[in-house]
């Protein structure tokens, strides 16, 4: 198996005034292509911070982040943009839809920050919503949908660019256990069908549960990674 993500020595300090408070020590993971990770800890324990990290949104205060081999870190503002649109998708707790646009505007609105055209990924929209379950749901507005709809549509957004990697805070911190599982469920289809790589933060143990492997953090170090 390939490495897509690693960590080397990672540490991310934070100044609150003139104390420094230190989110993540030395930390050392290597996810492998294809694989369903979980990182799990208590509150406060710099889960989320990992999973930023990861994904370019934050910069390490030492160590390196590498995804695909390329140290984030290391990129041009621009390179480091391309990577978040086309390698990564990201999937929030908050579905973060624009009000005002449709399922598919929603969807596609990576590829048009992306600069691409929008009639080359009819075929591959056709494909995602069918993967999500919204084919019905294409012309409707954010506020026509349910929750879970509305975080469908953000993974079919994470999805639309075919990435590498899927990112995921907290995916179903909003929804009910009914809706949450409907949702793990489709993560974990697009896991194995579409051999996408998740992260997922998240703190409940029946989501972890549909992964291969947990990471657990605590006080900003790996306490333990565990494959099920």
């Amino acid at each position: 198996m390939s490495v897509v993500i690693e960590t080397e020595q990672l540490n991310k300090t934070y100044k609150l005034g003139s104390v420094d408070v230190e989110v993540l020590k030395d930390v050392n993971i290597a996810i492998n292509k294809g694989e369903f990770v979980s990182i799990m800890g208590p509150s406060g324990s710099g889960k989320s911070t990992l999973l930023y990290l990861i994904g370019g949104l934050d910069k390490p205060t030492s160590g390196n982040v590498k995804v695909n081999g390329k140290n984030v870190a290391k990129l041009k503002d621009k390179d480091e943009s391309i990577m978040r649109r086309r390698d990564i998708g990201f999937v929030f707790q908050f579905y973060n839809l624009i009000p005002n646009l449709n399922v598919e505007e929603n969807i596609l609105m990576p590829v048009l920050l992306d600069g691409g055209k929008i009639k080359k990924y009819r075929a591959r929209l056709d494909e995602i919503l069918n993967i999500v379950g919204l084919e019905d749901r294409r012309h409707h507005t954010p506020r026509e949908l349910s929750g879970g709809q509305q975080q469908r549509v953000a993974i079919a957004r994470g999805l639309i660019n075919n990435p590498e990697i899927i990112l995921a805070d907290e995916p179903i911190g909003n929804l009910d256990s009914k809706t949450g599982c409907e949702i793990m469920q489709l993560l974990k289809r697009i896991n194995k069908s579409e051999g996408t790589t998740i992260v997922q933060v998240t703190h409940s143990s029946e989501s972890a549960d549909y992964g291969n492997r947990v990471i657990h953090v605590r006080d900003g170090r790996i306490e333990t990674d565990e494959y099920k």
